[in-house]
């Protein structure tokens, strides 16, 4: 199953920094900003983080929910979270199984070396639960901003 901007989203539960599941259908009513980034702690990763985190007022100001996602475990996440001041929940998808619906699991390649790992995209999933905007291969650089003025652009409608 491919997940195409104007089609609803399938649910799915993942574990939060925080130990709690949180579920995508709950969300239902709020614009979800799903974003799937490779590791805690890296230096893009931070960056991307810090920016939503900068942000986070604009998009809560516009009924939206940040979420990042990342296969990294709970107690990871945690760390991330306090170290940079993170307002926003981290989800674990060890097994990349969101990943997968979001085909973000990729073959990736460092220096000439293959592995497996996420490539960094982000989903606007609006209030009835439909995808509607999708950037892959996100550059961090001014992405947030984007994102964010996308949504407004939605609400204003």
């Amino acid at each position: 199953m491919t997940i195409e901007v104007g089609n609803l989203v399938p649910d799915f539960e993942l574990v939060s920094n925080t130990g709690e599941t949180v579920r995508l259908s709950n969300l239902k009513g709020k614009y979800v900003v799903l974003y799937f980034y490779p590791k805690d702690m890296t230096p893009g990763c931070t960056t991307q983080a810090c920016d939503f985190r900068d942000q986070y007022e604009s998009f809560a100001d516009l009924n939206a929910v940040i979420l990042g996602v990342s296969p990294d475990p709970v107690e990871k996440h945690q760390k991330f979270i306090e170290k940079h001041d993170l307002p926003f929940s981290l989800l674990v998808d060890d097994n990349h199984h969101v990943a997968g619906l979001y085909d973000v699991w990729k073959l990736k390649k460092t220096f000439g070396k293959e592995y497996m790992g996420i490539e960094r995209s982000t989903f606007i999933i609006d209030s009835e639960g439909k995808l509607v905007k999708e950037w892959r291969k996100v550059k961090v650089k001014g992405h947030v901003v984007e994102a964010l003025e996308f949504i407004k652009e939605e609400t204003a409608v």
